[in-house]
């Protein structure tokens, strides 16, 4: 068991007592069993498992206390991964989907297409980091301009603005090259 100090509101030094591993084998087990339950392939069941541990331990880091059914509490976390993994899923179907129909509309050829994918990934590199941050959580990671604000501890209205110049940059950038 690790014993870690920690501050709490300026009344002196505690001591957390933080597990070494806070699952043993048979909670161990229910979790990986709610995640496949859950649809999550056997490849990413170890990184459920690693999942449901951070989260465990980081509530011990914040100070609350344990749950009084770890195993029952591991098994609700691992069903929301689970569904998080499902949408996750879904949206890059989606950003998939639409990435595609638009390569058929605006470039039936793949050598058109090729083209065009690197042109935008040179405009990217080209971007400052703050810009090219909001137009890859907005456009590759399909999060609305709300969940890009939430993630970054930002403004809505700074999202919406950096988007703005950055799409506007990215397309001067294309038309400079004349990809577009």
């Amino acid at each position: 068991m690790l014993r870690r100090k920690a501050r709490r509101g300026g009344q002196g030094d505690a001591v957390l007592d933080v597990p070494d591993d806070p699952l043993d084998a048979a909670q161990e087990r229910r979790v990986r069993a709610v995640l496949a339950l859950g649809g999550v392939p056997q490849a990413d069941l170890p990184d459920g498992v690693q999942q449901v541990r951070l989260r465990l331990l980081e509530r011990a880091a914040k100070g609350y206390e344990a749950p009084r059914d770890v195993s029952a509490w591991a098994a609700v976390v691992a069903s929301n991964l689970a569904m998080d993994w499902h949408r996750a899923k879904r949206r890059q179907e989606r950003i998939g989907e639409r990435l595609a129909s638009l390569r058929q509309l605006e470039h039936p050829s793949g050598e058109d297409t090729s083209v065009l994918s690197l042109a935008v990934a040179q405009g990217l590199e080209e971007l400052p980091d703050a810009q090219r941050q909001v137009v890859v959580l907005r456009f590759f990671a399909d999060l609305p301009v709300s969940g890009i604000a939430r993630e970054l501890g930002i403004p809505e209205g700074t999202v919406k603005s950096r988007l703005h110049t950055a799409v506007r940059a990215l397309r001067a950038r294309l038309h400079e090259d004349e990809v577009v």
